[in-house]
């Protein structure tokens, strides 16, 4: 068994320090996550249902790999942020749409669930910093509460995009200007900076969703008619290519890590 600073250290040292390239490449993997579960669940018509139980078991598989593993390692961490993308796009789209509980409905359910997950993981570890994850406990909780944001991202997005009237550029647009309050009370107020991070991982997952869709969808929908292979393959290949980057800094003893 390792000593608890021991402990401490080895889960500190498995997350990324939050910095621009960090939610350049959020934006990134959600994005991806968007055309990805559209591919499966649409493009290939395996429906959502099944594609939820494909992607929840993929997304559980990495994250046993992340929780077990003893350092920072950027593929397998980016891989999980990617598979609770891809499966949040498509238990949300399940709600939204087999289930007929509608966009704000399943936004509704999925706020409630993050507001729990927050405030019991806040009472239960006195703390809800993602820069001093200490143990395994917290860890497990961080990934929970990014599995069900980038879930209620995808509502939230899919809503602006498809029933609001902004259209998806629209929809992108205004979650660019609410992200850039985000940006601006981080500087100019006393705003909680956990409270921050957590209104900006969600709304990130919107932006993705109306990007994606933007990319995806035919002209006559609205869309720049990409599709979501062509598309799929260009955003993996922008993510890899950042991850490689990230695994440069890492070996050109750049600090970040948590």
């Amino acid at each position: 068994m390792l000593a608890t600073n021991e402990q401490q250290k080895v889960v500190l040292e498995k997350l990324p320090q939050i910095t621009l390239a960090f939610w350049i490449m959020k934006i990134s993997a959600t994005t991806l996550g968007e055309t990805a579960g559209d591919l499966l669940s649409m493009t290939l018509k395996v429906g959502y249902a099944i594609s939820c139980v494909i992607l929840l078991s993929i997304f559980l598989t990495v994250l046993i790999i992340q929780l077990r593993s003893k350092n920072y390692h950027p593929f397998l961490y980016w891989s999980v942020i990617l598979a609770t993308s891809t499966a949040g796009t498509t238990m949300s789209d399940f709600m939204d749409r087999t289930l007929g509980w509608g966009y704000a409905t399943g936004s509704l359910v999925l706020v409630t669930a993050l507001a729990t997950i927050l405030c019991v993981w806040r009472f239960t570890t006195g703390s809800l910093s993602v820069t001093n994850v200490k143990t395994v406990k917290d860890e497990s909780f961080y990934w929970a509460a990014i599995l069900v944001s980038n879930t209620l991202g995808t509502a939230l997005g899919d809503y602006l995009a498809d029933s609001s009237g902004l259209g998806f550029a629209g929809g992108a647009a205004l979650i660019a200007g609410l992200i850039a309050l985000v940006i601006a009370a981080k500087y100019l107020t006393k705003i909680s900076r956990v409270l921050l991070f957590w209104i900006a991982f969600v709304l990130t997952r919107p932006f993705g969703a109306t990007m994606g869709d933007l990319l995806t969808k035919t002209p006559q929908q609205g869309g720049l008619g990409f599709g979501t292979v062509g598309s799929s393959l260009v955003l993996l290949a922008i993510l890899v290519a950042l991850i490689l980057w990230t695994y440069r800094k890492l070996g050109s003893g750049a600090v970040v890590n948590g």
